[in-house]
Formats: C-alpha cells, structure tokens, sequence
C-alpha cells in the first residue's frame, strides 16, 4: 500500500478559496462607478450638510398687491418727492451760502440758483397735477398739489426776497416755508402709499 506524501491533502483548498474571493472583490469593485463628490455614505457624519435660511427681506405689497395704474402712480410720487427734496437741499444750500460771513455764494449766482429752483419747482407743480389719479386716493392727490404748490409759492418769494431791499427777512422766511413744504409733500407721499394699500 502506497504512502500518500501530503497526510493532509485539503489544507491547500482554503488558502486558494479565500485568494479567490479576493480576486474577484478586487475585480468586481474596479467595475463600480465612481461615487459622486457629493455623494453621501450611510452612516457617515454629514460635514458638508448646508442649512438654507429663508430670506428675511420683506416684499413689497405694492408691488404683489397694486394694480398697474396705482403702482405706476406711487412710482411717480417718489419720483417727484426724491427732485422735490433735491430742490430743498439746493435752496437751503444757496441761502446759507449768500448769509455766510464771508459770503461764500454771490448775488449772481445765489440770484441763478432761486430762479432755476423755482423754475423746476414749478415742473414739478406741473407734472403732479397732470397724473391719472387712481380711484380712492384724490383726497391725497388733493393734499400733495398744495404741499406742492406751497412750495412753488415759496421758491418765487425767495426769488423775489433776493431780488429785494429788504434785510432778507422774506427770502429767509420762504427758504423756511419751501422746507416745511417739501417735509409735508413726503408725508403726503407716504399718506398716499398707506391709502393705496388699504384700497387695494
């Protein structure tokens, strides 16, 4: 009866098995698609987790709730009320200026400035009183006209105060009224706006 050399024949069968397995994970895996940058793993800790916060800025309801006249109005108003304050920092500019002491503006120029105010005053006059005035809001349109007009009164005073002999009591008198006109035009404006968005 023949020896067999190896008394443990099967012992090579386990070593082979598990480098078989391991062959054909290494194989199989190279086979996969890569993973996506942003792809997360299960289990995983999510490091790169963004939290979006709802945006705070408030919308406008003039915007989302006005119809197209009544928008295209209150853009005017602003329009008007933004030159309007302009006007006022010019005439209140020029004035200061001619009573400096040294004077810093001359009677030439301080004398160009109030006629060119109160001539763009005037446009302004003009421009408001020709607007569609939507339903609801002519008690306010009613309003802006004679804050409007008050100030258009008050640029020809001034004008008429520097062209004057007096002390300068009735240019500086309507510097002073044309500046509490144009705080009352933007009162009015915002008046206007709530009044639109109650009616709308």
């Amino acid at each position: 009866m023949a020896v067999n050399p190896d008394p443990k024949p099967g012992r090579w069968i386990l070593p082979l098995v598990i480098l078989g397995m391991i062959a054909f994970t290494y194989f199989f895996v190279r086979q996969l698609p890569e993973a996506s940058p942003d792809t997360t793993l299960i289990g995983a800790p999510d490091d790169t987790t963004t939290t979006t916060v709802p945006s705070t800025e408030p919308t406008d309801p003039e915007e989302s709730t006005l119809d197209p006249d009544t928008q295209a109005y209150i853009a005017e108003l602003d329009t008007l009320n933004s030159e309007l304050q302009l006007l006022g920092t010019e005439i209140v500019t020029v004035n200061d200026g001619f009573d400096a002491d040294p004077r810093e503006i001359e009677f030439p120029e301080a004398e160009d400035r109030f006629e060119s105010v109160a001539d763009n005053t005037a446009t302004l006059a003009d421009r408001l009183g020709a607007l569609t005035v939507p339903v609801g809001l002519e008690e306010n349109q009613e309003a802006l006209q004679r804050a409007m007009d008050l100030a258009a009164d008050a640029a020809n005073d001034a004008l008429a105060g520097i062209r004057s002999t007096d002390t300068g009591e009735l240019r500086r008198t309507a510097v002073e009224a044309y500046t509490i006109a144009t705080e009352d035009f933007d009162t009015e404006v915002t008046n206007t706006k709530n009044a639109a968005g109650a009616s709308a």
